[in-house]
């Protein structure tokens, strides 16, 4: 059962979901740039630039949330993300192999 933000348990993570959410280019775009990062690297959702209305960015970070790929954190007046690295390569090990490896351009 998600927690009370919305993160699955590592074992509730479907690779469907996952898929689904990585589908959109700017999500993926997400995943691919924190990939990218240091481990437990945290950044705001601003911080990603995303050339939409705020709204929609709250939206395009729920789906990551909920799929399990994006933690969030509430820091004061933001949010910040960080991936789940650890349980993304327990649950689907080579998947964040793959996204580094075929970043969008």
């Amino acid at each position: 059962m998600p927690d009370a933000e919305g993160h699955p348990e590592t074992g509730e993570m479907h690779l469907q979901a996952v898929m689904s959410a990585l589908s959109d280019p700017m999500r993926y775009r997400v995943v691919a740039t924190l990939a990218g990062e240091p481990e437990g690297a945290e950044h705001t959702c601003t911080w990603f630039g995303l050339p939409v209305s705020k709204s929609t960015r709250t939206h395009h970070f729920r789906i990551l949330r909920e799929a399990g790929l994006i933690c969030q954190v509430d820091r004061g007046n933001s949010r910040t993300v960080r991936l789940r690295r650890a349980d993304l390569d327990a649950r689907f090990p080579g998947l964040l192999d793959l996204i580094r490896k075929y970043p969008l351009d």
